[in-house]
């Protein structure tokens, strides 16, 4: 292993607009950031993830997002970028966003996912010990959890902010209203949100539909005073090169990594093909231009970051190169807008005809089921009709009953 050395010009390389102000906060995000969900576990060389980080930071991009369970096993990309980060970049930590995120399921047992205080502050505890850190700068709640009231969630995030373990706080998955309120509870805590991170795409627009209320969880960031970081612009890939010509052997769809086969509809790759063209009349591959497009000025509704991920150096390169060109014409938007459709990707979201039956339910309870966010119940309501029953009747709502 040589000594990293870090570039003397990464703060220059990729222009003045490559760091954009999060909301209302003094603090700037790199149009693109490094995620780690897939890439960091122990199944991808070690050395292959250092090279990944070293370039990455030489290119400028100073934050890294991780999460408790990212791996595999679960865990393991925190112990692999602490491992990293104390070897390389131990002199460059002032310089670096370090973010994770807790709300999925990380281990068996009842304090092992969700929303609740015990196993926010916990698994934070979990993770600074895995990624060898005294505290990270954003923190975030990683999924909504209509189990745990929503002021429990959002106090044990302000008492770790508080508690010197996170500089920031965010959440991720949660719909618009839900995003208010979670924004108006801690701007009356002395301890705003900051940011939140929702799954965003050309083909994967949730973000950008009205909500209960009749505001988009864009508008909702924006009025809320919230950065936004879309993860997944590249629809899991479906925006990429890679599945044009049908489905490699060793690509994440064939290993069934949260791009499935059925995914790969020939109607999608179909979009895909023709979405390829516009980026190639653009100067761009298709992944660029995805990128590109999550990126656009949106005026207060822009995005601050995409996060990537990336499996070699030459896949982040070529996926930073496309802040060369964020600029679309009218034309351009129309043409993608009139080939684009809801690729049935967001394996986040539920989709809302589970709950279109005659509701007895709190606004608030509803506002979780309906936001187009994803709850671990919800995503095997998706899957498992037992599952659906189970969470309705709890609710006071049978849906199999409703479906005769």
């Amino acid at each position: 292993m040589n000594a990293y050395s870090a570039a003397d010009d990464r703060y220059e390389r990729n222009g003045d607009n490559w760091f954009r102000r999060v909301g209302n906060s003094g603090l700037k995000l790199p149009a693109v950031s490094l995620g780690f969900w897939h890439n960091f576990g122990d199944d991808k060389p070690l050395e292959n993830q250092r090279a990944i980080m070293r370039r990455a930071f030489d290119r400028g991009v100073t934050h890294f997002d991780l999460a408790n369970n990212y791996g595999p096993p679960a865990g393991a990309a925190e112990i692999n970028a602490g491992r990293i980060l104390a070897e390389d970049f131990a002199a460059h930590r002032d310089e670096l966003i370090i973010s994770s995120k807790a709300g999925w399921h990380m281990h068996d047992g009842p304090y092992g996912f969700g929303g609740s205080r015990k196993y926010l502050v916990s698994s934070l505890d979990a993770s600074l010990k895995r990624l060898g850190l005294d505290y990270v700068d954003i923190f975030y709640h990683h999924r909504p959890d209509p189990d745990t009231p929503l002021e429990e969630t959002m106090y044990a995030l302000r008492d770790i902010v508080a508690s010197g373990k996170a500089l920031y706080v965010g959440i991720s998955s949660y719909g618009p209203e839900l995003t208010a309120e979670a924004a108006e509870i801690m701007a009356g805590e002395g301890c705003p949100l900051l940011i939140h991170q929702p799954s965003y795409s050309i083909v994967n627009r949730w973000v950008e539909e009205p909500g209960e209320d009749n505001v988009s969880l864009l508008q909702s960031a924006a009025e809320s005073g919230l950065g936004v970081i879309a993860f997944s612009p590249l629809a899991q890939g479906l925006l990429t090169d890679r599945y044009l010509d049908g489905i490699p052997a060793d690509s994440r769809a064939a290993a069934g990594k949260s791009l499935s086969e059925g995914m790969l509809s020939e109607d999608n790759i179909s979009m895909a093909r023709k979405l390829n063209d516009i980026a190639a009349e653009r100067g761009q591959t298709l992944a660029q231009m995805a990128i590109a497009w999550v990126l656009r000025d949106q005026e207060e509704r822009t995005v601050t970051s995409a996060l990537i991920g990336a499996s070699s150096v030459e896949q982040l390169d070529a996926n930073i190169d496309a802040v060369g060109n964020l600029e679309f014409s009218d034309e351009e938007l129309s043409l993608i807008d009139d080939i684009a459709h809801d690729a049935g990707i967001n394996i986040w979201a539920v989709d809302s005809s589970f709950y279109d039956q005659e509701p007895k339910l709190d606004r608030r309870t509803t506002i979780y089921l309906s936001s187009g966010t994803a709850t671990e119940l919800k995503v095997a309501a998706a899957r498992e009709r037992t599952n659906v029953s189970q969470i309705l009747e709890r609710l006071g709502r049978d849906y199999l009953d409703s479906q005769g």
